[in-house]
């Protein structure tokens, strides 16, 4: 789908929402365009939270592959609610919490929030199941049911990923680290996302991600991709050629005339 660079951000693959309706609904809210990307959560937390209970629970349901065993998520109901809880009274506070204190935030919150999502329909074959009201394409979408409150205000996982995460901290890596249960997805990560070592968490998600054989295949003269680069090309290529992002994340020597084919997606759920 064209679109106009400035509001690339929006627009995310065949799951998501077209960025036209996001456009009109912002302006029919009456916002400009930059203050709505951020997306300011009200009633900031003062201290960035613990994610060691979300740790917990990714490494008792999570395996070595990176697929989850819902059914024992569902045994820890409530340990996965309070920490969901904790989320969404501890909103981030760009004041007082560093950049990667509020990016580990997010990244935790849109995973554990997808496992609820999952859980409040399980069982199912796909994330794609999720019927989300009236069914209109591109619009209700799983990804657009508001179900989380952080700072008084109500989100989704879209508004997760497209207003807050991608224009506020335009690190492409974000894609190899945001899990949406399927099994295409990069791997769920065996343990929860924290400031102190959030850069190496973010580089092993990218070169696992990208020569994981099932997901991608890395040579030097041709590229075979995951879809994701498809449709988030734009934050990978920000002045330079996706083989040369390629080439960064996999270490692999990508020749910068490698030919480009990208692969089928598979949405089924990424259960054990």
């Amino acid at each position: 789908m064209p679109m106009l660079p400035q509001y690339r951000f929006l627009y995310a693959g065949p799951h998501r929402a077209s960025w036209l309706v996001y456009l009109l609904l912002f302006l029919l809210q009456g916002c400009s365009m930059p203050a709505c990307a951020q997306l300011r959560v009200a009633q900031a937390g003062s201290a960035a939270p613990s994610h060691a209970a979300w740790d917990g629970l990714l490494k008792k349901w999570v395996d070595e592959r990176g697929m989850v065993d819902y059914k024992g998520f569902a045994s820890d109901r409530k340990a996965l609610r309070a920490y969901l809880q904790q989320l969404e009274a501890s909103a981030p506070d760009p004041e007082r919490w560093s950049r990667e204190e509020q990016l580990a935030y997010w990244l935790n919150a849109y995973n554990a929030f997808t496992i609820e999502l999952i859980l409040r329909h399980y069982p199912l074959e796909s994330i794609k199941d999720i019927k989300a009201g009236p069914q209109i394409p591109f619009v209700n979408t799983p990804w657009d049911i508001k179900f989380i409150r952080i700072g008084g205000r109500e989100l989704d996982l879209n508004n997760i990923e497209h207003n807050i995460i991608r224009p506020g901290f335009e690190e492409p890596r974000i894609h190899f680290a945001l899990v949406c249960a399927a099994r295409s997805c990069p791997k769920l990560r065996r343990e929860a996302y924290v400031a102190d070592r959030l850069e190496g968490q973010l580089a092993e998600q990218a070169r696992s991600f990208l020569l994981d054989p099932d997901k991608n295949i890395v040579r030097s003269d041709r590229l075979q991709l995951s879809k994701l680069f498809d449709w988030y090309g734009g934050d990978f290529t920000k002045g330079r050629s996706l083989q040369e992002a390629i080439r960064e994340y996999s270490g692999v020597p990508v020749s910068k005339d490698a030919p480009i084919r990208y692969l089928y997606y598979n949405w089924q759920l990424n259960e054990q």
